[in-house]
């Protein structure tokens, strides 16, 4: 029997920056959990509007862009 774990709460729509002077992105949703029990969360780079996978434990660090 598999267990269903629920997405954990990401701010979802925020533009975040990588670092204090990195390129900013938009946080999306939660895509999988990780074996370890981080999560994989959608970004969209707000510069390209390419969009990427980035680990809720990296982006929880990231500060709001200004």
């Amino acid at each position: 029997m598999q267990t269903t774990i629920a997405p954990p709460s990401v701010p979802v729509g925020q533009i975040k920056s990588f670092g204090p002077f990195g390129p900013k992105y938009e946080v999306g949703h939660p895509l999988r959990q990780l074996d370890h029990g981080d999560w994989m969360i959608e970004i969209t780079m707000v510069e390209t509007g390419e969009k990427a996978e980035y680990r809720l434990s990296r982006l929880s660090d990231d500060p709001e862009a200004p």
